[in-house]
């Protein structure tokens, strides 16, 4: 009777477990479509995991032309990639190839030179190095191509503080991050990059063909474009423009400020507007002004730009150091989505993933390093990655970022940990977004693990849905907990 009774309570709570997921399905495959917002018909794709489990995934819009976003969908993520990069570090770490602290010279002994002899993985993983300016070495977009040539560069690279940089207790490594570990990786396992990254780390998790630094030739004609790419033909073999690659700003239509109306997280950030304006302005003034009237008008002005202010100040922004750590020299920009830039190695910024491969590599994290019974990174290695380094500013990204080894702090202001300050910072989500607004990101304390992957013609500072598909999957998850 006690066997009949357990078997029953396993269906009834699997029962439960498919009904929230259906649930969640439907509300993530609706907000996902609401926030394809005028861009038609660009798209992306969003994958939860929770407990090992996928729990939900949604797309929309158009990866490349004639072809639907899917989940397993390759698209160009970014700087995402660099949460791929050193959650690989930390499988060596875990397997004793490298440690945090042993100076990266022990291993690469070029490295050394110009006074880099005692840096550590940790300094360079929690951006503490002072090797974040790709203006500190003379490469221009076409050096950056090649492999080889710039890790000859990085080893000859000086050590470069940031301007201001005793405001600072971080200076993010946009670019540099990449060759750096990179080179370490490759001088410590004796393989290239890309066979590393298989052997340690996607091909244990069985996404091998989904998750590249440098995509195969056989690959590179199934990588999302921009929407703007979709009628050009497949000579990509030029890979820098005439014309400048920065995404076009517009402001948002009518039926876009509606769409953030409707938005699970609008009310908070309504509330979190107020909550500014109270500590930004007198308060015997501002009480005697706060009624709903001055609601209303609050909420008339969430637009794109006043939402996402809500997570990047960029009145902070220290032009210069961002662009010391993001714009290399040269008249030309560099073309992130052709061919020949999609097959170089650029680890800190073109690596290319499905949001399913993102996902399941964040839902080993959640799992505190685990994956279908797997130890891909023991107990103290898992502690050690998930600490947080730094809480000062960044000298580059206007936000408080909480490095951690190689991840950032998870961005919500609106879940209930957030809200009630019921977490410790220590053990709450983190993970890494990308310049053009996509992220993957863990949350060990729910097993929970997200990816948001997209060709919308967009950077992280003019962009809210990463932002507003956090805040709602953290939202609906915590429903049922």
């Amino acid at each position: 009777m006690m066997d009949d009774n357990k078997q029953n309570n396993d269906q009834n709570n699997k029962n439960i477990d498919t009904s929230m997921s259906i649930d969640l399905q439907r509300r993530l495959q609706q907000l996902l479509t609401d926030l394809q917002l005028d861009d038609a018909p660009a798209g992306g794709a969003v994958v939860v995991y929770q407990a090992g489990e996928c729990i939900a995934q949604a797309s929309t819009g158009m990866a490349r032309l004639y072809t639907s976003w899917q989940s397993d969908t390759l698209a160009i993520n970014f700087s995402t990639g660099k949460g791929i990069l050193a959650t690989l570090a930390h499988v060596l770490v875990s397997q004793q190839l490298l440690g945090y602290d042993v100076p990266i010279a022990h291993y690469w002994p070029a490295f050394a030179a110009t006074g880099k002899d005692s840096i550590t993985l940790r300094q360079v993983m929690s951006h503490q190095a002072d090797l974040f300016s790709i203006t500190s070495i003379d490469v221009d977009s076409e050096t950056v191509l090649d492999w080889r040539v710039m890790l000859s560069h990085i080893e000859g690279m000086p050590i470069t503080a940031p301007e201001d940089a005793a405001a600072y207790g971080s200076a993010y490594s946009a670019l540099i991050y990449g060759w750096v570990l990179g080179g370490v990786i490759e001088a410590v396992t004796h393989m290239s990059l890309a066979e590393a990254l298989r052997q340690y780390l996607t091909e244990p998790l069985g996404i091998a063909d989904s998750c590249y630094f440098g995509v195969p030739d056989s690959k590179v004609d199934q990588v999302a474009k921009l929407a703007k790419d979709f009628e050009s033909s497949n000579e990509d073999s030029v890979q820098l423009r005439n014309k400048r690659q920065k995404p076009t700003l517009k402001s948002d239509s009518p039926s876009t400020l509606r769409t953030y109306a409707s938005l699970p997280s609008y009310h908070c950030w309504q509330q979190k507007m107020l909550d500014d304006k109270r500590t930004a302005e007198t308060q015997s003034s501002l009480d005697d002004d706060l009624d709903n009237k001055n609601i209303d008008n609050i909420q008339s002005v969430l637009n794109t730009a006043r939402i996402n202010s809500l997570y990047f100040n960029t009145s902070q922004l220290n032009l210069k150091n961002y662009k010391a750590a993001l714009i290399p020299a040269g008249k030309q920009a560099l073309d992130y989505h052709t061919r020949n830039t999609l097959q170089a190695i650029i680890p800190a910024a073109n690596g290319v993933a499905s949001a399913d491969a993102l996902a399941t590599i964040y839902a080993m994290l959640a799992n505190g390093g685990v994956w279908q019974g797997q130890t891909l990174i023991d107990s103290a290695t898992f502690k050690q990655l998930s600490t947080i380094q730094v809480t000062g500013l960044d000298a580059v990204m206007p936000a408080p970022m909480q490095w951690r080894l190689g991840y950032h702090r998870l961005f919500s202001i609106c879940s209930k940990d957030t809200i009630d300050n019921s977490i410790d910072p220590a053990l709450s989500g983190f993970g890494h977004m990308g310049y053009n607004g996509s992220v993957a990101w863990c949350d060990p304390t729910r097993q929970l693990s997200f990816s948001f992957i997209h060709n919308f013609d967009t950077t992280m500072l003019n962009d809210v849905r990463q932002f507003a598909l956090t805040e709602a999957v953290l939202s609906w998850v915590d429903e049922v907990r």
